[in-house]
């Protein structure tokens, strides 16, 4: 530390340091966003940055809450106007992170979790951004087969297109910084808060 610096000053600037981005990726059926849920009903400094998407809203889903749901043209508009700081498209249906979303989030210093792809994971380290990158999984496909068919909202033809993107996806968990296998929902929850620990409590370069 710079003897020049008092404790309070050197306090002060590193409470103004932007949050951490943590970005999670999975094959759909994994079980990530009932992870999630349990993770932010017990973590009031994680925020959630909503993304965009052409998917149709399922039985639920709430504007501005679950996603910014758009049009394929209002989306493509946006892309050209530079609003998106990545933008994937995925089972036919494009995903994109706001600019002004993310940047309200980690703005405020507050740690800010991305439900991404791994197309989006890549996109963000290709624009330099310093994330966390987690990647949730089932124990094996059969499994993850049995949570889709569970699940009841897609037709046969997608859970086969799922399962088949799966397997890419699972491919690329090594260019993760962190697994996380959910076999059993408790565990992989408390996987999940203690990587978020480990990150806060980790000793950041000096800009």
């Amino acid at each position: 530390m710079n003897p020049a610096v008092t404790l309070s000053e050197q306090i002060s600037a590193d409470s103004a340091r932007k949050g951490t981005i943590f970005v999670l990726s999975a094959p759909s059926g994994a079980g990530k966003r009932t992870v999630l849920k349990r993770v932010f009903d017990d973590d009031a400094q994680l925020g959630y940055s909503i993304s965009a998407t052409t998917r149709p809203r399922r039985e639920g889903e709430i504007e501005g809450q679950d996603y910014y749901f758009l049009d394929r043209d209002e989306f493509q508009r946006r892309i050209e106007s530079g609003d998106f700081i990545e933008w994937a498209e995925v089972h036919g249906n494009l995903y994109g992170t706001l600019v002004e979303e993310l940047e309200r989030l980690t703005g405020s210093g507050m740690d800010t979790v991305l439900e991404l792809d791994v197309q989006g994971m890549r996109n963000l380290k290709t624009r330099g951004l310093e994330i966390v990158s987690v990647f949730v999984m089932a124990p094996s496909l059969d499994e993850l087969e049995r949570r889709l068919r569970a699940r009841a909202t897609d037709h046969p033809e997608v859970i086969a297109l799922r399962l088949g993107n799966a397997l890419d996806e699972i491919a690329a968990r090594h260019e993760y910084d962190y697994v996380i296998v959910n076999a059993h929902l408790d565990d992989a929850v408390e996987d999940l808060k203690a990587i978020i620990r480990a990150e806060r409590c980790r000793a950041h370069r000096q800009p």
